[in-house]
């Protein structure tokens, strides 16, 4: 999969890609703290994804007049958009074993 060979390392490249999918389709990611489990997108954890997407500007802050208190919220950026649409056809072009070993190894 040419689109993630570079020298960055994503901890978990099946997350990361299905997160980018979740977002390209308007989901927002919420994130209630600094831990590992305190990401959640379309109702599952996000426990890898959340710095990568964030460090390359993939999603940006949003204010959320009508969230609550402490919580930050998250939607796609422009840029994120366009490297979604990358992501998710070479990851769907992929065989099907590539991408089960994907998930297993990450």
């Amino acid at each position: 999969m040419g689109l993630f060979s570079s020298n960055v390392i994503i901890a978990d490249r099946a997350e990361f890609v299905e997160a980018l999918e979740r977002l390209r389709r308007g989901h927002v990611l919420v994130r209630t703290g600094e831990g590992a489990c305190s990401c959640v997108l379309d109702g599952g954890l996000v426990h890898h994804s959340f710095g990568t997407l964030h460090r390359y500007g993939l999603i940006d802050e949003f204010d959320n007049p009508q969230g609550f208190n402490g919580v930050q919220y998250y939607r796609i950026t422009d840029r994120g958009r366009e490297f979604a649409d990358r992501a998710w056809t070479a990851w769907r072009q992929a065989r099907p074993l590539e991408r089960v070993m994907v998930r297993l190894v990450g």
